[in-house]
């Protein structure tokens, strides 16, 4: 028997499946390995040794897999292809007593039968120079929260936490913040005019002056001088400019592009794109066919697509559109120049399993990524559409304006795509306060020809002012981390997962904003440890990654660059002044109803909560929600709503049990004046629930 072992446990069965009998697979369920929690466990001293353990968790399935190992035919080592995947892999080699030259080491970029069987007839040894890349990272990633973690700790508040990368992604959302907060409106005016031929109205744009220049409109009284000078204007077709332009098909998903579009054209957030776009790689249940994997590798930043896929699509598309949908070479596309290029683009496995044939087997998130994976990669290998576009410059008393128009002629990868295509999302995050951008260019226009005089019909104009950079949602943090090369695909949706769980951001609809607490670490950073909060200097340091890994690179070196420097600035810190950047405590005007002192709001994993600041004397706690009223028995209390421990819904005091009012109806806070008992909201309205009045 020989022993396949995997990462996913959710991917055993689909490549069970393709490897069948003589086959054993058995998954690590992950990392297994790792350094140890609550020690440093990186020997400064000793060229940055790392002391990796076992975890508690996965010793019994470590043992396992070492008594079926020994009994094996054969040992395949196929965690994922990726630099994790390889140090999992070397791990694994480790734990089992197999050195990493003599592993044999297979990887596949997708789970079909032929790449799994074509990974089994060309194993390798493990990459030590991935090993060591990702070996770089994780040490670096544990000098700077361990060492950075108890100052910010000590000098802003308790319990809190730093990290290399989670720092300059939560820097970024702060300064765009600090962006809107300081934006200063200006005030600028649409300007057009409302023209007609041959009865079919239209709206032409102001551009220049009479003297030719471009025109700006910042007030009322340059627009209210260029209507008096337009008064009994005659609008003449100066010059129309007809061409044919071509629109291009977007590249095939990279992780991020694909997280951002999974925001905003099907509402998903990173977490639930996350979880399905796993589930569609490592295989999904469909019918009698059992387990299938329906999606490439996930975690890419290439937009590389394997000349047989490009084939096979070819193939599809010719048969389901046409010929002319298909080009004659292949679509080609650059991945970026931070990329690595390691795998390809996002795309389906098997062009035959549309969406439409998947969605009766998956559920309403896997169905909406998959749809948006296989149109874009369809899409992306499908030929130019084509546009009659058409320029109209008209001349009115001397001002220029410019009316554009376009028309379909060949749908090409519209036709796959256009369901996406044509919902134009905004950049919210960009400030697109220049009329250029807005004209219409879909308006139908009469046959226009140079000399037309046309009928004047109104002059439309409309005051606005300059809006700030919107805030940064999730699928456009990922954006800005890619573009500033800050951390890598398999990173960023943990980095932000990350920042919000520790409150340092938080959710305002789609988008995120800086707490109190991620301004002050912020800038509590920023003054002590400029290098770590550098945008720049992090994407070097990914740079220097890249270089351990595809250029041979020392990887003692890069971390010893950076940490010794880093040491010095760690001894800076604590001895400076912390007096601006401290969190005070808000205090509540609630009693603790064991003690008697005022409540404090503190933030825990779950939320906020009220908790007594006599702690650890103390250890009462509220939970965190605003009194219904104040209680109408005592003096001292406020109404919260509680749940029993059947789940049912009443009221009480916070003062308990001091004051022991309860009730199953809210209560207002007042008394009724016959018999003295509680007034409550009742189904029937507000009443007395003792005089029913």
């Amino acid at each position: 028997m020989k022993l396949v072992i995997i990462e996913g446990v959710g991917k055993k069965d689909t490549i069970k499946k393709y490897l069948g009998n003589g086959f054993d697979v058995q998954a690590t369920g992950g990392h297994f390995r790792d350094l140890q929690k609550r020690a440093l466990s990186v020997d400064v001293d000793d060229n940055y040794k790392p002391k990796y353990v076992i975890a508690n968790d996965k010793k019994e399935a470590v043992k396992k897999l070492k008594e079926k190992a020994e009994k094996a035919e054969a040992v395949y080592i196929a965690t994922d292809p990726d630099r994790e995947g390889e140090a999992i892999g070397w791990h694994l080699a480790y734990a089992l007593g197999i050195k990493p030259v003599n592993a044999q080491r297979i990887t596949f970029n997708e789970i079909t039968k032929t790449a799994v069987n074509e990974a089994l007839q060309n194993p390798k040894g493990i990459d030590i120079a991935l090993v060591n890349a990702q070996q770089a990272r994780r040490i670096l990633d544990r000098l700077v929260g361990y060492k950075l973690s108890p100052v910010v700790s000590k000098k802003i508040k308790p319990k809190l936490s730093a990290g290399r990368v989670q720092s300059v992604t939560l820097k970024m959302v702060v300064l765009r913040e600090r962006e809107i907060l300081n934006f200063v409106p200006q005030e600028y005016w649409d300007f057009g005019a409302r023209l007609s031929k041959d009865k079919l109205d239209f709206l032409a744009a102001i551009k220049t002056d009479r003297e030719g220049k471009k025109i700006v409109l910042s007030n009322k009284e340059q627009v209210d001088a260029i209507v008096a000078d337009l008064d009994g204007a005659q609008y003449i077709v100066k010059e129309v400019k007809k061409s044919i332009t071509k629109r291009h098909a977007p590249a095939p998903y990279t992780t991020s592009s694909m997280q951002q579009d999974a925001l905003n054209k099907a509402g998903m957030n990173l977490k639930r794109c996350s979880m399905a776009a796993q589930d569609l790689y490592q295989g999904v249940k469909m019918g009698e066919e059992g387990m299938v994997a329906l999606v490439t590798y996930i975690r890419t930043d290439s937009v590389r697509v394997s000349p047989e896929a490009q084939r096979l699509c070819k193939e599809y598309i010719t048969n389901k559109f046409g010929a002319e949908y298909a080009p004659e070479n292949f679509n080609y596309y650059k991945s970026k120049k931070s990329a690595q290029d390691a795998h390809e683009a996002i795309r389906p496995t098997h062009m035959e399993i549309t969406p439409d044939k998947a969605a009766l087997f998956l559920s309403p998130d896997q169905a909406k990524l998959y749809r948006l994976i296989y149109n874009r990669f369809l899409a992306s290998q499908m030929s130019e559409a084509t546009f009659n576009s058409v320029a109209v410059d008209i001349d009115g008393a001397g001002y220029g304006f410019r009316v554009n128009g376009k028309t379909p002629i060949f749908a090409g990868w519209l036709a796959a795509y256009g369901e996406f295509a044509s919902d134009k999302k905004k950049k919210k995050d960009e400030d697109a306060n220049d009329s250029d951008d807005k004209e219409d260019e879909n308006q139908e226009l009469p046959e226009l020809i140079q000399g037309d005089h046309l009928k004047f019909i109104k002059l439309e104009f409309a005051q606005k002012f300059t809006k700030p950079p919107a805030r940064y949602t999730e699928a456009t943090l990922v954006k800005a981390m890619e573009e500033n090369g800050i951390g890598r695909p398999a990173t960023y949706n943990p980095t932000i997962q990350n920042i919000t769980t520790r409150f340092y951001i938080e959710r305002d609809g789609k988008s995120i904003k800086p707490t109190e607490l991620g301004f002050k670490l912020v800038d509590f950073l920023q003054m002590y440890f400029a290098d770590v909060m550098d945008i720049a200097f992090t994407a070097h340091m990914e740079e220097q990654l890249d270089e351990i890994a595809y250029e041979g690179r020392e990887w003692v070196k890069v971390v010893d660059d950076f940490y010794k420097p880093f040491v010095g600035e760690i001894e800076k810190a604590m001895d400076g002044d912390d007096s601006a950047f401290k969190v005070v405590l808000e205090v509540t005007e609630i009693p603790c109803h064991k003690c008697g002192k005022m409540m404090v709001v503190r933030t825990g994993r779950f939320g906020k909560f009220f908790a007594c600041p006599g702690f650890p004397a103390c250890r009462n706690i509220l939970p965190y929600e605003k009194a219904i009223c104040k209680c109408p028995y005592c003096v001292a209390g406020e109404i919260f709503k509680r749940k029993s421990k059947r789940g049912k819904i009443f009221y009480g005091c916070s003062s308990y049990p001091n004051c022991d009012f309860v009730a199953w109806d809210e209560p207002t806070g007042e008394l009724c004046d016959k018999c003295n008992k509680p007034i409550v909201k009742a189904k029937n309205g507000i009443q007395c629930p003792n005089c029913k009045s």
